[in-house]
C-alpha cells in the first residue's frame, strides 16, 4: 500500500508539474534562466544603477573622463569611449532595446505564425493550399535585406527614434514562418486524434474545437521556439545596428559595439564589453529553449 502511493501521485501530476520537475533538474536550463532573468531584470531596473542616462557624452566632456580604460575609475567601471560615452552605463541601456526587439518581434511572429499555422493545417483545400504557400514565400525571403532596405527608405523615422519600432515590425511581419510550419505539422498531428473527434461528434463547432482544444496542445514546441526565436531577432539587431542601420539616438548593444569598431585599436574596451552581453544574453536563451524542449517533450521519460 506505501509503495502505491508515490505511484498514484506521480502518475496524478500535471503535465506543468512533470516539466517543472524535469526542468529543475537539468542544470544548463536552469542557468539560462538565470541569465535570462538577469538580463530581464537589468533592462527593468538598470536605470537605476547606471552612472549616467542613455545616450550621454555632455558629462565625461565637461569632467574629463573621455576614453578611460576600464577597472581604472570605478565611477565608470568598463571604461569610457573617446566621445564620452560610458560603456557601462550604455550596455545597461542597451538591455532595454534589445530585449524589446527580440520579445516584441517575437510576439508578434508568434500571434501571425500560429494563427495561419492553424488555419492552413485544420482546414484543408484550397484554403489550406494558399496559406501554406503564403508561409513558403515569407520563408524564403531575405529579412536581413529587407530590413536594411526599409531602413534606408523610412530615414525620417529612424531619425525621429523610432529605429527599434522598424525593426521590431519588420521582424515580426517576416518572422513567423518557422511558428506557422511547426504549428500546422502540430495540427495535422492533433486534429485526427480521439479527443478532437470526441468533440467533433458532440457538435462543438470548427472554430471551437481549432482554439479551444488543439491549439492549446500546440504550446509546448511554440514556446520552446519563441525562446529561440527571441536569441535570433537580438542578434539580428545587433547586426543591423552594427551596420549602421539602427536608431542612432536609442541605446543598444549593436549601436555600442558600431561605435567601438572606430576605436577599436586604441579603445578596444568600447567593442568588447557589449560583444560579451551579447553572447551572454543569446546563450542564456538557447540555454533555456534546450531546457524547455526536454522539460515540455512528452517522449521523454524520467
Amino acid at each position: 500500500m506505501t509503495a502505491a502511493k508515490p505511484a498514484e501521485k506521480q502518475r496524478g501530476a500535471s503535465q506543468a508539474a512533470v516539466a517543472w520537475r524535469r526542468f529543475r533538474k537539468n542544470k544548463s536550463a536552469l542557468a539560462g534562466g538565470v541569465i535570462v532573468g538577469f538580463f530581464v531584470f537589468i533592462s527593468v531596473y538598470g536605470i537605476f544603477f547606471a552612472p549616467l542616462p542613455p545616450r550621454d557624452f555632455i558629462t565625461c566632456l565637461t569632467n574629463g573622463c573621455t576614453n578611460l580604460p576600464p577597472f581604472t575609475n570605478w565611477t565608470y567601471p568598463l571604461g569610457t569611449e573617446p566621445s564620452g560615452i560610458d560603456v557601462y552605463s550604455e550596455i545597461l541601456h542597451g538591455a532595454l532595446g534589445d530585449l524589446y526587439v527580440g520579445v516584441v518581434a517575437t510576439a508578434i511572429s508568434v500571434a501571425i505564425g500560429m494563427v495561419v499555422g492553424a488555419f492552413a493545417g485544420y482546414r484543408t483545400g484550397a484554403t489550406g493550399a494558399v496559406l501554406l504557400g503564403v508561409t513558403q514565400i515569407f520563408f524564403t525571403l531575405p529579412v536581413l535585406v529587407i530590413i536594411l532596405l526599409f531602413a534606408r527608405i523610412a530615414q525620417v523615422l529612424v531619425a525621429q527614434g523610432l529605429g527599434l519600432t522598424l525593426i521590431v515590425v519588420i521582424l515580426g511581419i517576416f518572422g513567423w514562418p518557422t511558428i506557422a510550419f511547426v504549428t500546422r505539422g502540430e495540427i495535422l498531428r492533433i486534429k485526427e486524434l480521439e479527443f478532437v473527434q470526441a468533440a467533433r461528434s458532440l457538435g462543438a463547432s470548427n472554430s471551437r474545437i481549432l482554439f479551444r482544444h488543439i491549439l492549446l496542445n500546440v504550446l509546448s514546441p511554440i514556446i520552446v521556439l519563441s525562446s529561440l526565436l527571441v536569441a535570433g531577432n537580438i542578434l539580428t539587431e545587433v547586426v543591423i545596428s552594427f551596420l549602421g542601420f539602427g536608431s542612432p539616438g536609442t541605446s543598444t548593444w549593436g549601436l555600442l559595439l558600431q561605435e567601438g569598431f572606430s576605436y577599436v585599436r586604441t579603445s578596444w574596451w568600447v567593442s568588447l564589453f557589449p560583444g560579451i552581453a551579447v553572447v551572454i544574453a543569446v546563450l542564456g536563451f538557447n540555454l533555456l529553449g534546450d531546457g524547455l524542449s526536454d522539460a515540455l517533450n512528452p517522449r521523454i521519460r524520467e
